[in-house]
């Protein structure tokens, strides 16, 4: 899979401020300033304090979404690869979401890790070749799968 830009804050939520609260994007308090300021540099930001709600806005589009952990000493937010949606169908998602753009996969490392039986997980696969978006080497069991 493709790799993920981590940013981790220690230290835990403001006084007065759920997780639900602060996942939400509806409450904000400025922890770090120098943070945020790099975003502003970068134009992610425009106005502080609205940090989480605009990282959700940017990656609503995108297949692989960001991952936030809230823990007790710290605040971890992983921000993948932004991918586009390439109109893929739900379950096409699902079998995107465990390909790699730097490893092959075979069947039998895709097939276990969604919900429909392995032919179903055939057609899905050429379906997104001819999409575009997966690449196919190989033939009969020899055959692997790679995003494009």
């Amino acid at each position: 899979m493709p790799s993920n830009n981590e940013i981790a804050v220690p230290g835990d939520l403001p006084s007065g401020i759920t997780e639900k609260e602060y996942l939400s994007g509806k409450i904000s308090v400025l922890r770090n300033r120098n943070l945020a300021n790099v975003f502003y540099r970068l134009g992610f930001v425009e106005i502080f304090g609205t940090g989480i709600a605009r990282i959700k806005q940017l990656y609503k589009e995108s297949l692989r979404k960001p991952d936030f952990e809230v823990t007790e000493n710290t605040i971890k937010i992983m921000l993948p690869v932004y991918e586009e949606n390439m109109n893929l169908t739900e379950d096409e998602k699902k079998v995107y979401n465990i390909l790699s753009k730097t490893m092959l996969k075979s069947m039998s490392e895709i097939a276990p890790y969604v919900s429909f039986g392995k032919s179903k997980t055939a057609q899905l696969l050429k379906d997104m070749q001819k999409k575009g978006v997966v690449e196919v080497e190989g033939r009969g069991r020899g055959t692997k799968y790679i995003i494009k």
